[in-house]
């Protein structure tokens, strides 16, 4: 059985620096590769949260195995409306002063966290995104693409992110402070990681792309169309849509008392 957890704001007194969110939903097959390579990577005063959205496999199983051996996981029962709003309800019990998107389905590359964090406090951004490098299946040594910012031809920037997307959650990385902006995660709009990188161009000025490969990213039968192109009306729908709701939390996000434009320092650089 999953936990309820408490509402997260009480127990915000609690110094985490870095939460790795996790969204599962019948991932068993490759999750234990995943989990090993991520809490190998965590210190002490960091934690993985996952939020489990009513898998019918041994994932749940697998998840209580793991979280009574490290007290640093958290599992959460999942809202069950989909992938947008279960990544929303993770950022919403997130604790850490940086927050790491994760699936879970590929593998972090040793010095993965070392590398980001360091990124952050040479860079002063509020996002930061790394290359990676795909595989195919069951096999990491069959490299498919060695870099994942070639394929996208990935960079910073609200307009070039609207028009063609760079954001891949899975090597994303943000500054809590972001979460003011960019909760809660419209249902209209196709995924959450553009969301959350355009957002944080627009408020915090220009994420940090870091082209070192930190991931491996495992394409297969499940999630072969995060890499391929949707036909031009539906490619042309997501984009007005994306707009309607991008200009609407702008606006929304003016009329709050104390401007949240407060809260970041643009970095332009």
């Amino acid at each position: 059985m999953v936990r309820r957890e408490q509402n997260p704001e009480s127990v915000r007194g609690t110094q985490i620096r870095i939460s790795v969110v996790m969204p599962t939903y019948n991932g068993e097959r490759y999750l234990r590769r995943q989990l090993d390579s991520i809490l190998g990577q965590l210190a002490g005063q960091d934690e993985l949260v996952v939020s489990d959205d009513g898998s019918v496999d041994g994932t749940l199983s697998l998840l209580q195995e793991y979280r009574d051996m490290d007290s640093r996981i958290r599992l959460l029962e999942g809202p069950r409306q989909g992938i947008k709003k279960n990544v929303e309800h993770l950022l919403r019990h997130a604790r850490g002063s940086y927050i790491f998107l994760a699936d879970q389905d590929d593998i972090w590359l040793e010095g993965k966290v070392e590398s980001v964090l360091r990124a952050f406090g040479q860079q002063g951004a509020f996002v930061v995104i790394h290359d990676a490098r795909v595989f195919l299946g069951d096999d990491e040594a069959d490299i498919r693409m060695d870099s994942f910012f070639d394929f996208r031809n990935a960079g910073a920037g609200v307009g070039k992110n609207i028009i063609k997307n760079s954001y891949i959650g899975c090597c994303m990385a943000f500054r809590r402070e972001l979460l003011s902006a960019v909760l809660p995660i419209p249902a209209r709009i196709e995924m959450h990681d553009q969301w959350i990188g355009i957002l944080g161009d627009y408020y915090a000025g220009k994420s940090y792309f870091l082209r070192k490969a930190l991931l491996l990213y495992r394409r297969h039968g499940d999630n072969n169309s995060a890499m391929e192109h949707y036909g031009i009306a539906r490619m042309v729908r997501n984009r007005v849509v994306f707009l309607c709701c991008f200009w609407g939390r702008i606006l929304q996000n003016r009329q709050k008392k104390g401007s949240i434009l407060v809260k970041f320092k643009k970095n332009d650089s």
